[in-house]
């Protein structure tokens, strides 16, 4: 059947009509855009729990499910899973420090995405961002004020050749983000450097909110990096160190050094002291691939496969005592992370 043409009224009713949905699409487009951040922050927050209500140690257990556990700082004895209390939030990574925290996920989508909230010390959501990539570290300033992380763009594994990976900074005080820090100064021992290769991963914060630390990759090479916020510029410092971690006292960094080519046990832990730049195997001998969290000044936790594919268990390990051993200290559980009342 031929339908009648439609008179010159009824084209503009139905140009205006077009008109004015397209218009709205685009003002909600705008708006979503103007955010930067893939949409207005939703709450992720549990009710009732705060870090002050259930300091501890924070963890990503089974599924993500980010828990609060009672912990002994010296290994003495294992944290209590039983007595973990669950915050309601999903997240692949968690880290927390003075008045903020970090939760990074996947973020569902045709493309692999991550979704980095910025929590306050009552676990609501100050900001979103949503990057390309799938989640791997998060890490918080002492004070709280920067947040960054680190997530892998090809490939899942820093034993491979083949990864690639994206870490950005956050500064929740002005706003301030930057989403690839590869746009950074490199002086290369003493030297400025350019490469197409370069990664940088692992970021670590020191207690003035200006100076980081970092892993930076290139030409099959890993350094040892020193950044700058305020000058946006880094140098190295040092080879083989990945995954650095600065202790509270800003005096060591932990990191895992490469003991051994190939994808198979190839890391051992290792601490750096910044001042002589001498570096001691720690007690732990098991190849550790991940960023060590420091409990306190003498001791460190981080995840280890578990017992079932798929799962990992947090240990810790004393840096003093010749008797130093691991302890385990949770199971089914990694990404750890202390937390003190009150920051």
């Amino acid at each position: 059947m031929t339908l009648p043409p439609l008179s010159l009224r009824a084209r503009i009713v139905a140009l205006t009509a077009a008109g004015a949905v397209l218009a709205a699409v685009a003002v909600g487009y705008t708006v979503a855009a103007a955010d930067g951040d893939g949409g207005a922050p939703d709450s992720v927050a549990a009710p009732g729990l705060t870090l002050d209500d259930a300091p501890g140690l924070y963890h990503a257990a089974r599924k993500g499910d980010v828990r609060s556990a009672p912990y002994s700082s010296s290994g003495t004895g294992a944290a209590d899973g039983a007595r973990s209390r669950s915050t309601g939030l999903s997240c692949d990574r968690f880290y927390a420090s003075g008045r903020s925290a970090v939760c990074i996920a996947g973020h569902p989508g045709l493309s692999q995405k991550t979704k980095v909230s910025v929590l306050d010390r009552k676990l609501n959501t100050r900001k979103t961002v949503v990057v390309g990539g799938i989640p791997n570290r998060a890490r918080v300033s002492p004070s709280g004020r920067m947040v960054a992380w680190t997530l892998f763009v090809s490939g899942d594994s820093y034993a491979s050749s083949s990864f690639s990976t994206r870490s950005g900074i956050l500064d929740t005080r002005t706003g301030y983000l930057v989403k690839n820090v590869e746009t950074l100064q490199l002086y290369l021992e003493g030297r400025r450097y350019h490469a197409p290769d370069v990664n940088y991963w692992g970021i670590t914060f020191a207690d003035d909110d200006n100076r980081f630390y970092a892993t930076v990759a290139t030409k099959g090479k890993t350094y040892l990096v020193e950044g700058d916020v305020k000058t946006w510029k880094a140098r190295t410092l040092r080879r083989n160190v990945e995954c650095p971690s600065l202790s509270p006292d800003g005096t060591r960094i932990a990191f895992k050094k490469r003991v051994r080519e190939g994808a198979r046990n190839p890391w051992r832990l290792h601490v750096l002291d910044l001042r002589t730049m001498r570096e001691t195997p720690v007690a732990e001998t098991r190849s550790v691939d991940d960023q060590a969290a420091w409990l306190d000044d003498s001791t460190l936790a981080y995840a280890l496969p578990g017992r079932t594919k798929g799962t990992s268990d947090i240990w810790s390990v004393p840096l003093d005592g010749s008797d130093a051993e691991p302890s385990l200290l949770l199971r089914d559980a990694s990404s750890p992370s202390p937390v003190v009342k009150g920051g």
